[in-house]
């Protein structure tokens, strides 16, 4: 078979794939507190590798197989923390590629046990901040193609349509009270889902503003938050990775794009992590923590709107099941050794939800 006859095969697949598939769930969420304000969660759990990652990891595979990047036989390899890594494995597997996937070694073991089911392998390195370069080493000794989603991400998706997430999101909102939310807050990874909402409101010419979200431990936020004052410096760095799995990079990543995005809010990790338990409870499942980060965002635009006296919807990603998280966000000891406190920010989520103010959060506007 030709390379181009593989090339063709190859996106059959990825597209066979698709047409198996059903577009995920969009969950109305009440906020007792906030009467007028429509809350909605795209449940992004429901992708065959159970993460909004999935999205993502099917269109840097046909943005590769386009770009002749990828070959029959050849790895693929990729830097993640891991739920980009599990969709990729699943893909790679679709294709028969052997797959790597290079890692912090604080990355969850069941993330790594899902790669692994997957037939990828996992290559784990200690410092968060060393996972591309390693990628690339990793590329050059076997051959293989260097994925790169922290490059790629806002590239690879097709943001004018093709069923992303953000026409999704728009479909499913049709026949709601509020059909254009007033806010879609999401939380930068890569940071192509904001560029991917952020241009597709643009291109659609809806009033929607996009919240940007940022962990704790990341740089997006400060970036952003200079680049608005024309001082932004891309070669930013922080000192540590995220504890918020999925979300939050030590440096600027090339798919962030600042001016995609409307506002930021920067999220410590108590409260994204109290929030995440609430939404458990409140919905009878578990839930990651970066759908714990992006409640906080909801509660400080549902905030916001009612002091303005404003009415309308917003609506947020969850990202991921919390299945993945048992030895971390839902083991009391993992609280311990980390030194976060619970019955504080647990507190101040409930105070929130029922229409309560927030602990001070760092905020920055366009």
């Amino acid at each position: 078979m030709s390379q181009r006859d593989w090339v063709a095969a190859a996106i059959h697949k990825i597209e066979a794939d698709f047409n198996r598939s059903a577009d995920t769930h969009l969950i109305p969420l009440e906020l007792p507190g906030y009467p007028g304000i429509d809350l909605y969660l795209k449940d992004e759990s429901s992708h065959p590798t159970g993460s909004l990652k999935h999205r993502l990891a099917r269109s840097l595979f046909l943005y590769a197989l386009a770009n002749g990047w990828l070959r029959e036989g050849a790895p693929v390899i990729e830097a993640s923390s891991g739920s980009t890594a599990v969709s990729e494995a699943y893909f790679a597997r679709l294709l028969g590629l052997p797959f790597i996937a290079v890692m912090p070694a604080s990355t969850s073991p069941e993330k790594i046990a899902a790669i692994t089911f997957y037939g990828g392998q996992c290559h784990l390195v200690e410092q968060a901040g060393a996972i591309n370069a390693e990628s690339e080493r990793l590329a050059r000794e076997h051959g293989g193609h260097f994925m790169d989603q922290f490059t790629y991400a806002e590239r690879a998706t097709d943001w004018r349509a093709n069923n992303n997430i953000a026409e999704s999101i728009f479909k499913q909102m049709a026949a709601e009270p509020h059909p254009i939310p007033e806010w879609i807050v999401c939380s930068p990874g890569t940071g192509g889902t904001g560029a991917t909402l952020g241009r597709y409101v643009r291109y659609r010419r809806h009033a929607t503003r996009i919240l940007c979200v940022d962990p704790e431990h990341s740089v997006f936020f400060d970036y952003y938050r200079d680049a608005l004052g024309g001082a932004g410096d891309p070669g930013r760095l922080h000192h540590c990775g995220s504890r918020i799995e999925g979300i939050g990079r030590p440096r600027v990543e090339p798919s962030f794009v600042p001016a995609c995005i409307d506002a930021m809010v920067k999220v410590p990790d108590a409260l994204s992590l109290a929030a995440m338990r609430w939404a458990s409870a409140t919905l009878g499942r578990r839930v990651g923590g970066s759908t714990g980060t992006n409640l906080v965002g909801v509660l400080h635009a549902a905030h916001a709107m009612c002091r303005a006296g404003r009415r309308g919807s917003i609506v947020t990603i969850l990202c991921d099941a919390g299945d993945r998280y048992a030895h971390s966000y839902y083991d009391p000891a993992w609280y311990a050794r980390c030194g976060i406190d619970t019955a504080d920010s647990d507190a101040a989520i409930a105070a929130a939800v029922a229409g309560g103010v927030l602990p001070a959060l760092a905020t920055a506007a366009g």
